[in-house]
């Protein structure tokens, strides 16, 4: 009887991984464009008191952008995060200037802001509250409380050694930078090395598989408003000190750019999907476009245009991204 000799089966097709599947790639991609265009468009931007101006708006915008980040993250929003930065702000500038204690109205503003993403948290978590509307409410009730205490006056911030925190320099270095550097490396670090970081993607994901597998999928969604609000705090400190006084009217539209750097950034409004390389790089990328406005003295009525078609592209990118990937696994 003749043997045939059977097929050998054919080797697996080699998956190359396009590096334009990471997610960080959304943001570093417009931000390079940018980079190689406004130098040619203006010859100042690449000045050093330019780029230093554009790293001193992007310190604000990083900050609140990683705390909307892990919002995201589970598929929430956080809209509340530009009235809660003026709060914060009066908070310690009325401390500082009627205590005199720089340590007291920095850790009054933390805890603020903890509160109030506590209470965000945990209506969202424990009520089934929808994200938008819990925040959309305490956004109205921050930014209330913040005109009732200022009487829609401004404060102004004499402290000197306060005022440091927002223009002093550390080795040259801005310190409102060396702030953000540091908050993205804990950022980094509590994504990608602790537990918590797992169990916020994971509830993003799928949040009822991940209850199914022993999640505090309540507890985790609460932690992420708690993490934004004290993220706002500082964003907040960072914002008063460099303009040397709290308004009632600052932060408008803000949590609107920390949206806009978060998706630009690569994380994903749908939730289970995030970095914190991409929402620095996204933040830097509202900045520079924000200071592009300026220099090439554009109407500022077109940069809430500028910004809405920013986060429609962000998200046109993130859709695509993930029905691609979709595709490869099936």
């Amino acid at each position: 009887m003749k043997q045939t000799k059977e097929a050998a089966p054919a080797a697996p097709k080699k998956k190359h991984r396009h590096s334009f599947n990471y997610p960080w790639m959304s943001a570093a991609v417009p931000l390079v464009v940018l980079l190689v265009a406004l130098p040619i468009a203006n010859s100042r931007f690449l000045t050093v008191s330019n780029l230093t101006s554009i790293l001193l708006q992007a310190a604000v915008y990083v900050i609140m952008a990683l705390g909307m980040s892990f919002v995201l993250m589970t598929g929430g929003i956080d809209l509340s995060q530009g009235s809660l930065l003026a709060l914060v702000g009066v908070v310690a500038a009325y401390i500082v200037e009627h205590q005199g204690s720089i340590f007291l109205a920095v850790v009054a503003s933390i805890l603020v802001g903890a509160l109030v993403g506590l209470a965000n948290g945990t209506v969202i978590s424990c009520l089934k509250i929808p994200p938008f509307i819990m925040t959309l409410s305490t956004m109205y009730l921050c930014r209330g409380l913040t005109l009732v205490i200022t009487q829609a006056s401004p404060i102004s911030i004499t402290n000197a050694s306060f005022r440091w925190i927002g223009s002093g320099r550390v080795l040259g270095i801005p310190v409102p930078v060396i702030i953000f550097v540091v908050a993205a490396a804990v950022g980094q670090f509590i994504l990608s090395y602790t537990a918590t970081g797992r169990y916020i993607l994971a509830v993003g994901s799928n949040r009822e598989a991940a209850r199914l597998s022993g999640i505090k999928t309540r507890w985790n969604e609460c932690k992420v408003y708690i993490i934004s609000g004290v993220m706002v705090a500082i964003a907040g400190i960072v914002y008063v000190t460099r303009l040397g006084a709290a308004q009632a009217n600052a932060g408008q539209s803000y949590e609107m750019e920390a949206v806009a750097a978060s998706v630009l950034g690569g994380t994903s409004v749908l939730g289970g999907e995030g970095g914190i390389i991409g929402t620095v790089l996204g933040a830097i990328v509202v900045a520079i476009i924000r200071n592009a406005i300026v220099l090439l003295e554009v109407s500022t009525y077109y940069q809430q245009m500028i910004t809405g078609a920013v986060i429609l592209l962000a998200v046109i990118v993130d859709v695509q991204r993930k029905a691609r990937a979709a595709k490869r696994v099936d």
